[in-house]
């Protein structure tokens, strides 16, 4: 009778033991599965993104390819940040729009007529020269430079041309890392819609030459009330009401461009650059096109 209670005793001690193995295994066990089911999660979400950022750069591709084809278009799109504590910035899909990840371009890298679109290239010159103190927004200034940027007039712009010298300027330009020479003496000015581009993301971002707050605030609000906007203003507009442009124009002959900065009401924040030339194009009738293009753009990235 005693062996049979020391047997029960021992059998019931080692069936407890077991118990307690086994509770304590799924204890610890338990924050490992947590952690791997976090991973995983993170991982689908990751994966989400870049299948989502994929298609959307394939379709922009290869609308750009079709509308850049016959190479009387350049094209040339960057997506900024979006507006800090914008509808688009506290979005669940916001990590799809990181900025430049949207990027594509189709021609970008040739060299066109620049039209008044060399006036930025201007611009950004004047900005390097304030910070070096060789220049200040006397009444004759300000007043050349807005109607340089509002009413794309050339006096103004020529006349800085005549004052620092045409390689002067250039080298500024190249310097920057930038399309030169911009300025040959008797040909019209050439440049990218790539180098038209990285000009703007300095103004828009507020870095390199325009890295000063208060002429960075005057340039865009000058731009913002250019006076021919018939070109990326109306394709964003059309695209999404409400949305906001600031940009440069330029026409000559057959040349119509167009560069400018594009907020949308949600806060998403773009650059677009578009030269034309062409199709039979005069005055301004190439501009429609660039309607055109930059609503298709906006779209396919944004949405309708």
């Amino acid at each position: 009778m005693k062996k049979r209670f020391i047997y029960l005793f021992v059998l019931l001690a080692a069936v407890a033991g077991i118990l307690i193995y086994r509770t304590s295994r799924q204890i610890n066990q338990q924050p490992a599965a947590n952690a791997a089911s976090s991973t995983s999660s993170s991982t689908s979400k990751q994966l989400a993104i870049k299948t989502k950022r994929a298609k959307i750069k394939q379709r922009l591709q290869k609308y750009l390819n079709k509308v850049t084809a016959d190479k009387t278009a350049s094209v040339s799109f960057y997506n900024l940040s979006p507006v800090a504590g914008s509808q688009a910035a506290k979005s669940s899909t916001a990590a799809v729009y990181q900025e430049g990840k949207l990027a594509a371009s189709a021609n970008a890298h040739t060299a066109e007529v620049a039209a008044s679109t060399f006036k930025l290239f201007i611009t950004a010159f004047l900005m390097k020269e304030k910070q070096a103190g060789n220049f200040s927004w006397t009444t004759a200034n300000q007043t050349g430079f807005e109607n340089m940027i509002v009413y794309s007039q050339n006096d103004y712009a020529d006349e800085q041309l005549s004052n620092y010298g045409l390689s002067t300027i250039n080298s500024f330009i190249a310097n920057q890392g930038w399309y030169s020479p911009v300025f040959v003496e008797g040909q019209d000015a050439e440049t990218t819609a790539t180098s038209l581009i990285y000009l703007l993301k300095q103004l828009a971002e507020g870095t390199g030459v325009f890295s000063n707050s208060s002429d960075r605030s005057y340039i865009l609000g000058l731009m913002k009330k250019q006076v021919y906007r018939k070109g990326i203003p109306t394709g964003a507009a059309e695209a999404l009401k409400g949305t906001t442009v600031q940009d440069k124009v330029g026409f000559l002959d057959d040349t119509n461009n167009d560069a400018g900065i594009v907020t949308l009401p949600t806060g998403q924040r773009y650059l677009l650059v578009v030269m034309t030339h062409g199709h039979n194009q005069s005055g301004f009738s190439g501009f429609p096109r660039i309607a055109k293009i930059t609503k298709h753009i906006q779209e396919i990235v944004y949405g309708s």
